[in-house]
């Protein structure tokens, strides 16, 4: 006798309540970038400790600058590298909807995805204020939606590695 899995099932209110969390990050996101504006020009560069600064820089490429100076095409590219991104990643939270820590991780990828692709659409850039540094050593500037998808991608990483962190 074959053993068969059981049917996996699609949940489409697990999907549209991580996508409402997603949104309300990327709102968060949107919020802060145009704070940061409305207090910082391009280059400006207000220190807050010794570790952390807050600085204003617009990046046309993607992480750490990657395709910066690519002519302009690149920002149709990622935004719609972010919109497969989220539809992909939506279909795995429909799919996995009681992994709990997994789908937490992938809305906050969604989240950063779709934050970064708005700045895309509406300035063609990206937004990046924070900046930390050690030693003479700055870590390339980022935002809200960046820390968003480190973090989710940590998350996505360790649900996968220990399994369903809360037992079904």
């Amino acid at each position: 006798m074959v053993k068969t899995k059981p049917k996996v099932r699609f949940s489409w209110i697990a999907v549209l309540l991580w996508f409402l969390f997603a949104i309300a990050l990327a709102i968060v996101d949107q919020w802060t970038k145009d704070y940061m504006q409305s207090k910082l020009i391009v280059g400006d560069v207000q220190r807050v400790t010794e570790f952390f600064n807050l600085t204003m820089a617009y990046n046309p490429g993607a992480a750490f600058s990657f395709l910066a100076d690519a002519g302009g095409w690149q920002r149709g590219f990622f935004s719609i590298i972010a919109a497969v991104a989220t539809v992909v990643l939506s279909f795995l939270i429909g799919r996995n909807s009681k992994r709990f820590w997994f789908c937490l991780g992938l809305a906050l990828i969604i989240s950063g995805a779709l934050g970064n692709a708005l700045d895309r659409v509406r300035l063609g850039v990206v937004i990046d204020f924070l900046d930390f540094h050690a030693l003479g050593y700055h870590w390339p500037a980022f935002n809200f939606a960046d820390s968003c998808i480190c973090v989710g991608a940590f998350l996505v990483i360790l649900a996968e590695i220990f399994g369903n962190w809360k037992k079904q």
